[in-house]
């Protein structure tokens, strides 16, 4: 599937033109009323039939493996996303990259490659595009050039199409896939050790407001997702995003998505305007997806008013550069707040920063688990829980380091024991913990 040569591409020009004649066929030959009547694996099975008689009647000289291949492929132009499903089908790929129709890379193990995958032509790939756009009701042409929607697995894509992108229509798929990493999964791809899952659940249980802050592709919504499965399944959750891609476990989640202005300009549901509605929903926690906006304020006074608990993201490198960007999005509110009057607001919400990166090599770790403690003077003022070390970089250019507890016992812990929840004292001792 995955080709580090750009020549290595898959098939011919004759299979291709083979494959689209037969799909030309399969359209003439459908019966659009009884297609009606069908739906799901009917439908499919039913085309399938149709599809293999057409590969016999068009070339018998098709090998078993040939035709199998012709048969799925044409299904998946008539009912999937055509070579994208090769990929969303293969386990391993974090990303996928569609630089046109003939350059498409993959991530995978950390590494990018190019994909044998490639799509016909600009045509070709804008049908595909318009197919996932429209299913889940947003459009894309040349009066709204960019999108951003989502997969029927909850992988997240963005889009963006001549005459902005110069070189064809371009796509960027983070993938999640139907079954979420667990926290064991993340225990043993190292993300972070059990000392600091047990902080962590801890101070979820308590009903604590956590900032996952991280760069792109270092892990905050898997991270998020995780994290939310120590909330308590009788709480009513309500998360808020500009594509749904959160894949929530408890059963009371209510789930809001931003939505575009339409072709008239008009319509436009900003992450501002679902906020300030979900207040009114009688939410126990607010979960937003990514702060990015003017929505942070009002994160920050949900907050600070009774919605304890609640859990966002923000792009950022670092916990202090976190409390930066924080202040910067609630500029964009278009309040004019003084910086100490913000300052304070941040040190009043949020009570724990988790930092997660993408380290060289394509691994990911929880960095820092730091605390804010309050302020001093106009200055926020944080303690470092946990942190991660690296140690170097190994032969195959990837990093490693180890865990550590700072010493430090947090200020929370008070908290945690008022809500019953009482952590061992040699958690937070100064040493060393479980490296990779």
């Amino acid at each position: 599937m995955i080709a580090p040569s750009k020549n290595s591409r898959p098939g011919n020009n004759d299979f291709e033109t083979l494959k689209s004649h037969i799909h030309g066929k399969l359209v003439e030959k459908l019966d659009l009323t009884r297609v009606s009547e069908l739906e799901g694996d009917s439908l499919r099975r039913e085309i399938r039939v149709v599809v293999e008689h057409l590969c016999d009647t068009e070339n018998p000289l098709l090998n078993r493996s040939e035709r199998e291949r012709l048969v799925e492929e044409v299904l998946d132009e008539a009912f999937g996303f055509g070579p994208l499903e090769l990929l969303l089908k293969e386990d391993g790929i974090a990303d996928i990259m569609i630089n046109g129709p003939r350059d498409v890379f993959v991530e995978k193990a950390g590494r990018i490659l190019r994909s044998a995958v490639t799509f016909r032509d600009n045509e070709h790939l804008m049908q595909i595009l318009d197919r996932i756009v429209s299913r889940v009701g947003r459009r894309i042409d040349e009066t709204s050039p960019m999108v951003d929607a989502r997969l029927p697995d909850g992988s997240r894509l963005n889009a963006i199409i001549p005459p902005l992108a110069l070189d064809g229509p371009s796509l960027t798929i983070r993938r999640f896939g139907s079954n979420p990493l667990t926290l064991e999964d993340l225990l043993k791809f190292g993300a972070f050790t059990p000392e600091m899952v047990m902080f962590l659940e801890g101070a979820m249980k308590a009903r604590m407001n956590m900032l996952i802050s991280g760069g792109t592709g270092s892990g905050k919504t898997t991270l998020l997702n995780t994290l939310s499965s120590f909330i308590s399944n009788d709480n009513r959750i309500i998360t808020i995003e500009d594509a749904a891609e959160l894949q929530l476990q408890q059963e009371h989640v209510l789930r809001l998505e931003t939505r575009p202005a339409n072709i008239e300009g008009k319509g436009r549901i900003t992450a501002t305007d679902l906020v300030r509605n979900a207040l009114r929903m009688r939410p126990d926690r607010i979960i937003i997806g990514e702060c990015r906006g003017g929505e942070t304020l009002d994160m920050l006074q949900a907050m600070n008013t009774g919605h304890d608990g609640s859990l966002t993201t923000v792009h950022a490198n670092n916990p202090r550069d976190a409390i930066s960007r924080i202040e910067t999005l609630v500029n964009m509110s278009g309040f004019e707040l003084p910086m100490a009057a913000i300052r304070k607001q941040i040190a009043s919400a949020v009570h724990l920063i988790v930092q997660a990166s993408r380290l060289q090599g394509g691994a990911r770790k929880v960095t820092y688990i730091s605390e804010i403690v309050g302020m001093e003077g106009d200055i926020i003022v944080m303690q470092d829980v946990f942190r991660f070390v690296q140690d170097g970089v190994n032969d195959q250019g990837k990093a490693f380091g180890h865990f550590e507890s700072t010493g430090v016992r947090p200020r929370c812990v008070d908290t945690l024991e008022a809500h019953g929840i009482r952590l061992p004292a040699s958690l937070f001792s100064a040493r060393s913990m479980r490296g990779s």
